[in-house]
Parts: structure tokens; C-alpha cells; sequence
């Protein structure tokens, strides 16, 4: 029995199902039965999506929905789910609509008072973001940065000043490109961390500075291939939530003690994150 909430009980629902962003086994066993129970799925690429419906043994009929064709299926099922029948709207890979179609359908669903409900899983970003070693508390998704290098450029450039972490997407023939952008627009050592191919055999987390970043992209083009989040660490210049006598107290214990401790010591003594300190401390000696 499918699980309901407010709404027309004559109407269908749809439900927006996370699946997997490379690992089969990363599905949950509510969005397996979704899909097994749904009169229809739209998927972004059907041949993709077969693949793990065949592995799970989920025998319910595809029909293709990507950014080509969105507005002339959405149309289409949302009449499918006026008339009563429940869908589920999957992407090749992830949570659908971050970074990937179904915003048209959603929208519509929305504005004819049909029940859209989410079926919670994986998420490139925060899987990324998660395991990246960058602060948390405070973080944006961008997307897929802007082909044209004067926007991407631009985009880059807007992160001066940005006190959280931003997370990109990023396609494996413009990393090293991108990452050079970078380097020139906000400095060689502002803190970077590059994820690829997660979850997969070969998963892959970069950490360090920009420069150390390109730096390794460049030294194997085998490094530039996979599945890219890009994760771009707070501008350290920016402090104005730290106390000036925290910062006073980290400059003069870093005279005479290692970054790691001088960092613990004055998170402790002010309550503040050793993290931030820590990273504070790489800007400071300017590694």
C-alpha cells in the first residue's frame, strides 16, 4: 500500500525517488517498493535507469523525461495523474531536480494540487560535502558552473568574501580549466577539495590548497577523468565572527607552537571551531 498524504484521494501521486550515484546497494527499501508499485516512471535517460530496475527486479514501464522533452511530459503526466495514476520520477543518478530535470513537473503537480512526495536517498553534493573536511554549518549548491568562460570566470570570482563552503558540479574536459580560474581569481591557497567517481571503485577525495589542487590534475590525466564535485572552502579573510582576541591569541601561540595545537588551544579557550582555526592558521602562515 502506498504511502498517502494531503490531497484528493481520486488524484495519483508523484513520487520523486532518490537511486543510486554509483553504488547499486545505496537504495532504499521504501524507494524500491515505490517503484515497484507505481503505475509508470519517468526517467531522465530510460537505457540508464533499466539497468537498475533490472538489477532489483522492478518490472514497471519507463518513459523517458529530460531537459529536451520536459515541458511536453509534464504535460502529459500530469494528465496520467489527474486521471488518477501514481508516478515516480527518477535520474540517472541522485536526487532528482538537483542538477537535473523535473522542475517543470514538480511545478505543475504543485499548482493542480497533486501530491508530490519525496522518496529521501543519495545526494552527490552532501555525500561529497560530508566526507570533504570542510565546514558544514554553513554551505551552498551552485550547480554545474557556466560553460562560457568569461560567466564561469565570473562565477568564480563571486566567491570572494563567501564565508561558507560552495559545491559545484563539474565536467572531467573542464576541471583543470576550471581549477586554474580558480587560482587566479581567488588566490593559490584558498582551500579546495575535488571528489570524484564516489561511491565507486575508484573514489577519489583531493584536498589542499588551489595551487596543490591544479597541481595534481596535471601531473596525470587520469586524474581528470570521473565524476566531479568541486568544493570550494570559506574565505578565510573573512572573520568577522571570530573575535579579535581569538585571532590575537592564535597569531601568538603560532610563534611558538604547531598550527594543530595553537588552533585547539584557542578554540578551547574561546568555545570557537578548531576547524576554522585550523584552516584560519594555513591562510595566516599562507601555505
Amino acid at each position: 500500500m502506498l504511502v498517502t498524504n494531503s490531497g484528493p484521494t481520486s488524484r495519483g501521486k508523484l513520487y520523486i525517488v532518490a537511486t543510486p550515484i554509483g553504488n547499486l546497494e545505496d537504495i532504499s527499501q521504501r524507494a524500491i517498493r515505490i517503484l515497484n508499485e507505481v503505475a509508470l516512471i519517468a526517467a531522465e535517460d530510460t537505457r540508464h535507469s533499466q539497468k537498475l530496475l533490472s538489477h532489483y527486479q522492478i518490472g514497471t514501464r519507463l518513459l523517458s523525461l529530460h531537459e529536451h522533452n520536459e515541458r511536453q511530459r509534464a504535460d502529459q503526466l500530469l494528465s496520467k495523474l489527474g486521471n488518477g495514476m501514481d508516478l515516480a520520477l527518477i535520474s540517472d543518478a541522485g536526487t532528482p531536480l538537483i542538477s537535473d530535470p523535473g522542475y517543470a513537473l514538480v511545478n505543475l503537480c504543485r499548482e493542480a494540487g497533486i501530491d508530490v512526495i519525496p522518496i529521501p536517498g543519495p545526494c552527490a553534493a552532501i555525500t561529497a560535502l560530508c566526507a570533504a573536511g570542510l565546514p558544514t554549518d554553513k554551505f551552498s549548491f551552485k550547480g554545474f558552473l557556466p560553460v562560457k568562460e568569461m560567466a564561469r570566470r565570473e562565477a568564480l570570482g563571486a566567491l570572494k568574501g563567501d564565508s561558507g563552503t560552495c559545491i559545484f558540479y563539474e565536467a572531467p574536459r573542464r576541471i583543470a580549466d576550471t581549477v586554474k580560474m580558480l587560482v587566479e581569481e581567488l588566490g593559490p591557497h584558498r582551500q579546495l577539495v575535488l571528489a570524484k567517481e564516489l561511491t565507486k571503485t575508484f573514489e577519489t577525495f583531493k584536498s589542499g590548497d588551489a595551487e596543490q589542487v591544479l597541481a595534481w590534475l596535471l601531473e596525470d590525466p587520469l586524474h581528470q577523468k570521473g565524476e566531479f564535485v568541486l568544493m570550494v572552502g570559506p574565505d578565510l579573510n573573512v572573520n568577522e565572527s571570530l573575535p579579535q582576541q581569538a585571532l590575537d591569541l592564535l597569531d601568538s601561540l603560532l610563534e611558538v607552537l604547531p598550527l594543530k595545537k595553537a588552533a585547539a588551544i584557542t578554540a578551547s579557550h574561546y568555545g570557537l571551531k578548531k576547524n576554522e582555526l585550523y584552516q584560519l592558521g594555513l591562510q595566516r602562515q599562507g601555505r
